[in-house]
């Protein structure tokens, strides 16, 4: 809990009464349903909901006091004005929860691809250490062991400071974040202090959000951005960035402290060399500025090459040995979602990927090929109010890179999902696909068509076991309905 008067003054340039009230606040929320008594309320102002509209709704359930950044009405309790309540709530909530991110080491990654199994790696190496690690990422937030869900990659800025708060109180050394463009466009990251930032690619996504690629950069480069302008050796900062990426040089632009760049095709600090790929995963020799040391790892194909360099940079910054770093890279079967086999006694392939991205289908598609004795196959859709542009290119890709492709659901949301299928088959010129606009349906149809040798990649989905259909979420694995495809098959 903190005094009113004390929690504004992390604040610049507020209006509002000048004869603060003494008041103790016990929480900080944006959302007006989560408030308690004797809660500070910021509205933000949303692209879908304006926490304005909500001020009386935060008043009956306890709040004390309001910060807002347009004219309210009301005067039932004290009301503070900024120019930019979400960057007024980074300050304050940062303050709140009593700096946290000051009191552990802070990794963020940031990339169009390979966030989720970089930033595992990352725990998994720490862990290995014996560090006791916290982790925020698009499956689950994870504290000293413990699991908590999450509604975003990177969640609201208050909801984030208070994680943080708990990890510091769980004894906590170390927590790694994903960290979406969304999040730093936002200012969902504000209040955190970063010393590691990670940069695993940037291929096309989400340029319904931002625009282009150019503003899509941007976003991401805020990242690097925000490691400060001094280098404190009793504090250092670092980047972390792939060098093979096309915007590599922008990113090693963006800041100003010590780069570290790792990569498999250009020379490069960490790096990957004499690489193998097959079946049972990769080998390949990790060369580094602290030494070199052979890899074999199960993770298959050449992303995971690149997200197994990115962890393992991280690593050598936190001075981690290269034999606890091989053992780590060589025990993980990985993520839950990428990559992951559906086996069930089926004498061909099956994969699940969270591929949604043309980049992340290639790339899985391209993986796939290689270790194929048979033909290949591919269930994929797009998903609806998401990046328009890239649905041709993945259907495109799809049909190149594969024998038979379906195109189906993603999440439809409020999109008509035969619109979406539409939007991803307009110019197509391949005739070996066809549209299936039930998602278990199409499922069911790949693998009838599967025989001895083939490989099934049902791609865009992953690790969700649910579907957004309307405004309404149904329970949708594709793992299990796989499964259950493959026994009906048998």
């Amino acid at each position: 809990m903190k005094q009113l008067i004390d929690l504004l003054h992390t604040i610049p340039q507020y209006q509002g009464n000048q004869d603060i009230p003494s008041l103790e606040i016990k929480g900080i929320t944006i959302d007006s349903r989560q408030v308690k008594q004797g809660y500070l309320f910021f509205c933000i102002q949303g692209y879908t909901v304006d926490g304005h509209d909500y001020v009386e709704q935060a008043i009956e359930n306890g709040a004390v006091a309001i910060i807002a950044q347009r004219e309210l009405s009301n005067d039932r309790v004290p009301i503070f004005y900024v120019k930019d309540t979400m960057k007024a709530l980074g300050f304050l909530a940062n303050a709140f929860y009593d700096s946290p991110t000051q009191k552990l080491g802070l990794i963020g990654v940031t990339g169009t691809n390979g966030k989720t199994s970089v930033t595992s790696l990352i725990e998994e190496i720490l862990q290995a250490e014996d560090e006791i690690t916290g982790l925020i990422g698009t499956i689950e937030m994870r504290i000293a062991g413990e699991s908590f869900p999450v509604a975003n990659t990177t969640p609201e800025v208050s909801f984030l400071q208070k994680s943080f708060h708990q990890m510091v109180q769980s004894g906590v050394s170390t927590a790694v974040m994903e960290v979406s463009s969304h999040a730093l466009e936002l200012g969902r990251v504000n209040g955190c202090d970063f010393d590691v930032a990670v940069f695993t690619n940037l291929s096309q996504d989400h340029l319904d959000y931002h625009g282009s690629m150019d503003q899509y950069f941007l976003a991401k480069s805020r990242l690097f951005q925000q490691l400060g302008n001094i280098y404190d050796k009793n504090n250092p900062k670092y980047a972390v960035i792939n060098v093979d990426d096309a915007y590599s040089e922008q990113f090693i632009h963006a800041t100003v402290q010590p780069v570290i760049t790792y990569g498999v095709d250009r020379e490069a600090d960490v790096c990957a060399k004499d690489i193998s790929l097959h079946a049972g995963g990769s080998n390949f020799v990790l060369e580094t500025y602290k030494g070199s040391i052979g890899i074999s790892s199960k993770l298959m194909g050449k992303f995971s090459i690149y997200n197994m360099l990115a962890a393992a940079t991280v690593a050598l910054i936190k001075d981690i040995p290269l034999t606890t770093i091989k053992m780590v890279l060589e025990q993980t079967t990985g993520v839950a979602g990428r990559f992951e086999p559906v086996q069930v006694g089926q004498p061909y392939g099956v994969v699940v990927d969270y591929a949604h991205t043309p980049d992340s289908l290639q790339n899985v598609l391209q993986t796939m090929k290689e270790f194929s004795k048979g033909k290949t196959y591919v269930v994929v859709g797009c998903g609806g109010d998401r990046d328009k542009t890239k649905r041709p290119l993945m259907a495109k890709i799809a049909c190149e890179l594969t024998d038979h492709a379906i195109f189906t659901s993603d999440n439809p949301r409020s999109e008509d999902p035969h619109a979406i299928l539409n939007d991803m088959t307009t110019g197509l010129e391949a005739s070996n696909y066809q549209l299936e606009v039930d998602r278990k349906k199409a499922i069911d149809k790949i693998v009838a068509l599967a025989n001895e040798n083939d490989m099934i990649l049902i791609a865009g989905k992953g690790h969700e076991a649910y579907q957004i259909i309307g405004n309404e979420t149904f329970s949708f694995d594709d793992r299990e309905i796989a499964k259950q495809a493959i026994s009906n098959n048998e």
